[in-house]
């Protein structure tokens, strides 16, 4: 299950966001997206762990937790939709 973690302290990096949701179980990839241009974080980034129910479980407890201040917004990915408007292979991607 993929999980989108939103509101991280702009001083989380991947390492980072990977410990925070080890505790729930394996976690397969953690990645926080960067802005292209400058390499910073853009404020957000994607888990992803492969037992359903330690995501579920990582999602309650993590949603709303305090980190550096800043409170979590935890939730399962949703598919990126295609933009409209000419642009891209309109493939659907996280």
């Amino acid at each position: 299950m993929k999980i989108y973690v939103g509101n991280l302290p702009w001083r989380v990096d991947d390492a980072e966001l990977e410990e925070m949701f080890s505790p729930f179980g394996g976690v397969d990839s953690a990645r926080v997206i960067t802005d292209r241009e400058t390499g910073r974080s853009r404020g957000f980034g994607f888990v992803e762990m492969a037992d359903n129910s330690a995501a579920q479980s990582a999602i309650s407890e993590m949603n709303g937790k305090d980190v550096g201040g800043r409170p979590l917004r935890v939730n399962e990915a949703n598919e990126r939709q295609p933009r409209s408007g000419g642009g891209g292979g309109g493939r659907g991607r996280f």
